[in-house]
């Protein structure tokens, strides 16, 4: 295992910018709120539409609910990204339990997930490292024009394009994605570093073998130090 300390007194990979307070920032907000900054690093996960039961969904309802609330309007950015952490962490052990049909754990369905998030990887944005799990994806990824190749358009397109591949494939139609993706900007090294582990350890969390995941980092990151720590 890596020595945290030593992995953290190297420069973070080229390009990474932590999130800075001298700089604008906008949000917005659908069922979850999105804060975006020019030139920032994101960590997203997007999951299949069938990937939670009825049950589960009812469950945020009632959280999201309850918490509004609890927490009447003006509501601050602050707030509403604790109510985004706490539905995140609940729906990442939820996945992590592997419901729904759980499709991209066969190779050719998994394979068109990879190709779209290669595609135009380095002309409108730089790809840190992505795991593509049985019923969801993590990724870290950095749009490079902000304004013409924003955040939602990138994945929009990942999605999009994987999910007609997979439809051809599987001679089927209709939804594969979940509508809203999940996204928070990495704040600095420190945080890449926890967001790297994580994405690297989520098969081995979830108890997926290793044919039924896809897991990838940036080789020029490699190159700068930045890796997953391995698992015994």
């Amino acid at each position: 295992m890596a020595n945290t300390n030593q992995t953290f007194n190297l420069p973070p990979p080229i390009g990474f910018q932590p999130f800075r307070d001298d700089l604008p920032v906008t949000w917005y907000k659908q069922d979850l709120p999105h804060l975006r900054q020019d030139g920032e690093t994101y960590f997203v996960t997007f999951r299949l539409n069938d990937s939670l039961p009825q049950s589960k969904l009812r469950e945020l309802r009632q959280l999201r609910e309850e918490w509004m609330h609890k927490h009447p309007p003006p509501r601050t950015f602050a707030i509403l990204d604790e109510l985004s952490q706490e539905i995140m962490r609940r729906v990442e052990r939820w996945l992590d339990q592997q419901m729904g049909s759980c499709i991209l754990g066969h190779e050719k369905l998994a394979a068109e997930v990879v190709n779209a998030l290669h595609r135009l990887d380095g002309q409108n944005h730089e790809l840190g490292c992505f795991v593509v799990m049985p019923n969801h994806v993590h990724a870290v990824v950095r749009p490079l024009t902000s304004k013409e190749m924003s955040l939602e358009l990138i994945l929009r397109r990942w999605k999009g394009g994987s999910a007609r591949d997979i439809n051809l494939i599987r001679k089927s139609s209709g939804a594969i994605w979940q509508r809203e993706s999940f996204d928070r900007i990495i704040r600095d090294a420190e945080h890449l570093y926890r967001v790297i582990q994580y994405i690297g350890r989520n098969p081995a969390k979830a108890g997926v073998a290793a044919e039924r995941y896809r897991l990838w980092i940036r080789p020029s990151w490699i190159q700068q130090g930045w890796d997953f720590e391995k698992t015994s």
